[in-house]
């Protein structure tokens, strides 16, 4: 979890609010759930993934799915330690799950018509 400021403004906000410590703690609470991302949309995480904006075009995004796909496929790492094997798995599973939420979001606007 990188971000922390989320805990902190929403105590201090809570705390403000509410006059009362029990406010504090209910904005920590709210702060946690802004700094795990379960308020913010997941469908821009699956562009952080592959390192595009939003507003990429598919060329862009199956250019960065390729270039990530190559450095941490399992087979480019068949010689290599077992943990960093482990890792790149995960990353490679990671990269195919984030362009997969990617084209199908697509796919289902251009049958929308958006």
């Amino acid at each position: 979890m990188d971000r922390w400021y989320g805990k902190l403004l929403g105590f201090i906000a809570g705390w403000l609010l509410l006059r009362h410590p029990a406010g504090g703690v209910i904005g920590l609470a709210i702060g946690h759930a802004f700094d795990a991302g379960w308020l913010a949309p997941r469908r821009h995480k699956a562009y952080q993934v592959l390192g595009v904006a939003p507003d990429a075009d598919q060329a862009e995004i199956d250019q960065a799915y390729r270039k990530l796909i190559s450095q941490y496929h399992p087979d480019r790492l068949a010689g290599a330690a077992p943990e960093l094997r482990a890792r790149a798995d995960a990353r490679a599973a990671e990269i195919n799950a984030a362009y997969d939420r990617i084209r199908r979001e697509r796919e289902g606007r251009r049958k929308r018509g958006d």
